[in-house]
């Protein structure tokens, strides 16, 4: 399948590197190819970005079939232009399609979009400390019928973003809140999978403890409701003892690439690491007891995020004096080091773009 490609006539003025913030601007390309059961998957095409119609009997604004990726493009110090882990989103988004019953795709031709569509807007790659370009793939179902089934057509698409750090914060400790009410995913659900829909249903959580006075939600297993699983858009680790635990990955826990990154940084330290079920009521003894030593967050948004401050019920406490961790920091500067290439990559992570 070839790509054609139609470049923009008018294109969109770039924002201040300085003031990003997350998500809001947008690059003067997309990717679009759409799928049929006949067809298969077909009619690739860049063309320039921009609003699209859809039927208001549309099969993804009433039964919620799609899926999203997260990825981020650098430019190294030398002006190249970089990848981390790519073929592991590409991966994770056809597990997501096989979990809401969407049609595999080929990877690598979709990895192939990806960098034409990077390449093409290559100068919308900001350049200032903690910047990037955000690549957001994301399939959902196009059936104009309403009726609960799977869709027989679906449109895969690529848009580009600008961006600066996902939370205000920047790499200072965020505060964290442990739902213990609602949950995110069980056993048997859609948990694993970049499904929108788990998105949908973490906001009214969120918003209560924003409320609260926190950043984001550390949500716990759906059936005992004390077992932690993960943070908003984060895996989550935390150093108790000297031991960096994060939970075990099962079928209710996003499958992280920076998690799966983390862990291979650590044990390549020969730091201790754990994956296994860990209680929240350990990690507050753990604290009591003076063996809580940090926690942080991972994700592609974030990269790293220090938790200063976990509430639960009517308990609240500080972490590592509400400062990043030594752990924290040395992965953070390690992860961005060899995502903007200033770091060599042992590991063989990073895809660099042909000029």
């Amino acid at each position: 399948m070839k790509i054609s490609v139609v470049k923009t006539t008018t294109p969109r003025v770039k924002p201040d590197q300085n003031n990003l913030g997350f998500g809001r601007f947008f690059t003067d390309h997309m990717f679009i190819m759409d799928y049929a059961e006949d067809l298969g998957w077909h009619d690739a095409r860049i063309i320039p970005y921009g609003p699209f119609p859809m039927d208001p009997a549309c099969a993804v604004m009433h039964y919620g079939q799609a899926v999203f990726e997260g990825m981020k493009a650098y430019r190294s110090p030398e002006g190249k232009i970089l990848l981390f882990r790519p073929e592991q989103n590409m991966a994770r988004l056809n597990r997501s399609n096989q979990r809401m019953s969407i049609p595999q795709f080929d990877e690598d031709f979709a990895l192939q979009a990806i960098t034409q569509l990077v390449a093409l807007d290559r100068d919308w790659i900001p350049e200032a400390p903690g910047t990037a370009l955000y690549l957001r793939p994301f399939v959902f179902a196009t059936d104009s019928v309403l009726g609960v089934r799977a869709s027989s057509t679906y449109r895969f698409m690529v848009i580009l973003s600008p961006v600066g750090p996902y939370y205000q914060e920047g790499l200072n400790p965020v505060s964290i809140w442990v739902e213990p009410h609602y949950i995110r995913a069980v056993r048997g659900g859609t948990g694993y999978a970049k499904a929108a829909g788990n998105y949908a249903g973490s906001l009214l959580a969120q918003k209560n403890a924003q409320a609260k006075g926190y950043s984001q939600v550390l949500w716990l297993d759906g059936l005992e409701r004390k077992y932690v699983e993960e943070v908003g858009a984060m895996n989550v680790f935390f150093n108790i003892g000297g031991v960096l635990i994060t939970p075990d990955l099962g079928d209710s826990i996003l499958p992280g690439i920076t998690r799966d990154s983390v862990l291979t940084l650590l044990r390549s330290w020969d730091i201790p690491t754990e994956e296994r079920d860990l209680e929240v009521a350990e990690i507050f003894r753990a604290h009591a007891e003076g063996r809580l030593v940090e926690a942080f967050g991972c994700g592609t948004a974030a990269v790293i995020s220090p938790i200063g401050r976990l509430g639960w019920k009517d308990q609240a406490i500080e972490i590592g004096g509400g400062k990043i961790g030594a752990i924290s920091q040395r992965l953070y500067d390690t992860v961005t080091g060899i995502q903007t290439g200033r770091l060599e990559d042992p590991f063989g992570w990073v895809l660099e773009l042909d000029n």
